[in-house]
């Protein structure tokens, strides 16, 4: 696994430390490890290794060289050296919770669980184990339902050595600013911290006609802005005219700490970058960000006053200088590192931490404020966030899409990762048919209406007509047309996660032959409707709604058994019974008429009754003397399908007069 820059930058927040007492152990290797010159400690521990006799020393110089490659984030090489310091006794159990951390961030989730137990088993309740635990729960849950974020690893930027923390110059997408410690910087010396170049500012365009980012190149080769010590992490003003950057500066290969640097540029020169004064002379700043309108810089420091770690700090700008900065508060910062802040231009804050539950080693971490002026905070998720380290992401303005850095498997050291959250398309397509038939009615007229204040009206063309919706709407769809009851369906894009295409049938009934209601059973010889027969009317009561201006016929039939004047009381009966339930449910009695018609109109077999039953023809009509032909089953199935209620449309153009009688 390449080594992992930032550590460069974050040797930047090392606070040179004292060596005493640190000497009786490796001396020259716990200085190094001191002063945050990792790479160097590892190769001196090594040393120190093979040389020392004392197995209880050699059992802390493992352990100190798995810190080392910790911090450089060689998480594989660093879970080998926890395992071996902790199976050769090393006391301290904050190994344990170590070694647990770096199994997680190497996905071995049993293992990692089960180092988290026994370390909680000696220290109970302790809030990193907890977190820890958490967060193999919940990266199991991200994994499981990954955001809708399509990332791509762009090989043209990337090198061997470390690349990251990308910056759109002046938000567009056609040009980045990054760090990196690839060949061609400017300084000579090797980093104690990684064993790679001190890094430099590069820049790199958007090749319009082969479609792919150009080489990368110093974004100034005349050592102003990148100089012989290191130079990176930077946030640009939205003109892209002015540049905050980190400088760490060296002296005989002993670190100074960070410091931030302004610089302006005009016809592509640089000004001579000028110390920014946010903190006292001695503390480390680092990695800057400014807020959309540049009114506040964000940066990260481990000055006093934060929660452990390094923590994001944030200055207000008055004139041409900062006011006193101000920690961001426990809601972001927290014992471990919050680094790399990124303000996107719709205000969301996003940063990287190793405390807040997440994959493992940094996650990207969105934080708003709500309406008290209180931080919420939201890990990104998966495939944005990686069980390695994934931090320095930036936006396009006003888009969904951008870069971030990250070491996952397949990178080479840190890499810059292109991400893009495609739109979300929601398209309806709609056939409209005539339900005698099931033909296309072409010419039907759909009405669209929609939360968001849609009302429009289209026509169907061959039956079909199609559009796009609106994201978070609720729409209804009505087809009509003369001569037909209308249909209608819905549609919600209402909190969905990814792309929809509905696709719905409407189905107009003619309004020039009998409508069968299905279901409409009663007592026998009686005309009191069964519960079931309530549901059925339901959808007639539904119809006369939907149409509000028609007026319908029920009508009641028998079949030929029984006398003439017994079946016409009966029939009448029952159409009556359904006009009264109607009528109980609120319809304007001025809508219906009730008319029995006993045994004298024979159903017509229709298309679909022929094609249910094999001795029945379409156009057969249902008389006593075809019925009398059939087999005695067949007569019973005929009589049945003659005993129906059926109501038929006789206007079209009522509107309801109060003052009319009502009828007796």
């Amino acid at each position: 696994m390449g080594m992992n820059f930032r550590f460069v930058v974050f040797l930047l927040m090392v606070i040179i430390l004292s060596s005493c007492g640190s000497a009786k152990f490796g001396r020259d290797a716990m200085l190094s490890q001191d002063i945050g010159e990792y790479y160097k400690a590892i190769e001196r521990y090594r040393k120190a290794t093979r040389k020392e006799k004392d197995r209880e020393k050699r059992v802390v110089y493992a352990f100190q060289t798995a810190e080392c490659y910790r911090y450089i984030g060689d998480y594989e090489r660093a879970e080998l050296y926890y395992k071996n310091a902790i199976r050769r006794g090393y006391p301290d159990n904050i190994a344990l919770l170590h070694h647990a951390d770096m199994l997680r961030a190497t996905q071995q989730y049993e293992e990692s669980i089960e180092s988290y137990r026994m370390y909680l088993d000696s220290v109970p309740g302790d809030e990193r184990a907890q977190i820890g635990l958490e967060s193999i729960r919940k990266t199991q849950d991200w994994v499981a339902n990954p955001t809708r974020h399509i990332i791509n690893p762009i090989k043209e930027i990337n090198s061997r050595e470390s690349d990251y923390s990308p910056v759109f110059v002046a938000g567009r997408d056609n040009e980045i600013i990054f760090t990196s410690s690839r060949k061609g910087v400017t300084g000579k010396r090797k980093s104690m911290i990684t064993g790679q170049g001190y890094t430099d500012i590069f820049r790199s365009t958007f090749g319009v006609q082969k479609q792919k980012w150009e080489v990368p190149k110093l974004l100034d080769e005349n050592l102003i802005i990148n100089t012989e010590d290191e130079e990176g992490a930077t946030t640009l003003t939205s003109t892209g005219e002015q540049m905050i950057f980190t400088r760490c500066r060296f002296d005989k290969t002993q670190p100074l700490g960070a410091e931030l640097y302004s610089t302006s540029q005009s016809r592509g020169s640089f000004s001579e970058p000028v110390r920014v004064q946010v903190v006292g002379d001695s503390i480390v700043a680092a990695h800057p960000a400014f807020n959309q309108d540049e009114s506040l810089l964000y940066f990260v420091s481990d000055m006093e006053g934060g929660f452990g770690g390094k923590d994001i700090w944030v200055a207000e700008k008055t004139g041409g200088s900062f006011s006193s900065p101000v920690n961001l508060g426990e809601t972001i910062n927290t014992p471990g590192d919050e680094m790399f802040p990124y303000v996107r231009d719709n205000g969301e804050l996003y940063f990287a931490s190793n405390y807040h539950p997440g994959m493992g080693g940094f996650d990207l971490f969105m934080a708003v404020k709500d309406e008290d002026g209180n931080w919420k905070i939201e890990n990104m998720g998966s495939p944005i966030n990686s069980p390695l380290d994934d931090f320095g992401i930036a936006y396009v303005k006003g888009e969904d899409k951008g870069m971030f850095t990250s070491n996952r498997k397949g990178s080479r050291g840190d890499d810059i990762y292109s991400f893009l959250v495609p739109p979300k398309i929601y398209e309806v397509e709609g056939e409209v048919f005539n339900k005698e038939n099931n033909t296309h009615i072409d010419g039907a007229t759909v009405r669209i209406i929609g939360t968001d204040g849609t009302n429009m009206k289209m026509r169907t063309q061959n039956g079909k007509f199609k559009m796009k919706l609106k994201p978070e709407t609720e729409y209804v769809f009505a087809a009509f047309k003369d001569g037909y009851l209308r249909d209608k369906a819905s549609a919600s894009t209402i909190g969905l996660a990814d792309s929809k295409d509905f696709v719905f049938e409407l189905f107009l009934t003619p309004t020039d032959s009998p409508i069968k209601v299905d279901n409409i059973n009663y007592e026998f010889a009686s005309f009191e409707l069964l519960p079931e027969s309530k549901t059925a009317l339901d959808t007639v009561y539904q119809v006369l709604i939907f149409n509000p201006t028609i007026t319908i016929e029920l009508m009641a039939h028998t079949d030929y058994v029984g006398s003439d004047n017994a079946n016409f009381e009966l029939s009448q009966k029952r159409a009556q019974s359904v006009v009264d339930y109607l009528i109980e449910k609120g319809i304007s009695p001025q809508r219906l008429v009730a008319k029995g018609y006993g045994e004298t109109w024979p159903k017509e077999v229709t298309r679909d009754l022929a094609r249910q039953y094999d001795f029945l023809k379409r156009n057969d009509v249902l008389t006593e003397e075809f019925i009398k032909k059939l087999t005695p089953e067949q007569q019973q199935i005929a009589n049945a399908i003659n005993r129906r209620t059926e109501f038929r449309v006789l206007s079209t153009d009522f509107i309801e007069r109060f003052d009319a009688e009502p009828e007796k």
